[in-house]
């Protein structure tokens, strides 16, 4: 089992930045390629980028390119999601997740989920 607690969600203002933070325990982190995900009100929940078990590999999706950047601290079993240049159209909750299998944007191949953190962007 491994456990996920994501933080740093919150309110703020459009153009303005946040860092999540998801820090694992249990199992050993570095075994485990990382995804981050959002869920707006009313919609599905949708990929927003993934990063390798090494750190040495991401991918993003199309709507987060060039404003997002994922990273990992193996040591502190933690990964990032650094939130530059926000919109409102990225308000949502946020979740991590851990895959034991391979960097993928595909949520059914992830097997360990957080509770998720409420970012809200104002307008």
């Amino acid at each position: 089992q491994v456990q996920l607690v994501e933080s740093g969600g919150g309110l703020v203002q459009a153009g303005g930045s946040l860092r999540l933070s998801c820090e694992a325990s249990g199992r050993t982190f570095s075994n485990y390629a990382m995804g981050w995900f959002r869920q707006a009100p009313g919609k599905e929940r949708k990929f927003v980028g993934a990063i390798s078990w090494s750190g040495g590999s991401t991918y993003y999706a199309d709507s987060v390119k060039g404003r997002f950047t994922i990273s990992r601290d193996n040591a502190k079993n933690t990964v990032y999601l650094q939130m530059n240049s926000l919109k409102p159209e990225d308000t949502a909750v946020y979740y991590c997740a851990a895959s034991v299998t391979f960097m993928t944007r595909e949520r059914d191949q992830y097997d360990y989920w957080g509770q998720g953190t409420q970012v809200t962007v104002s307008s």
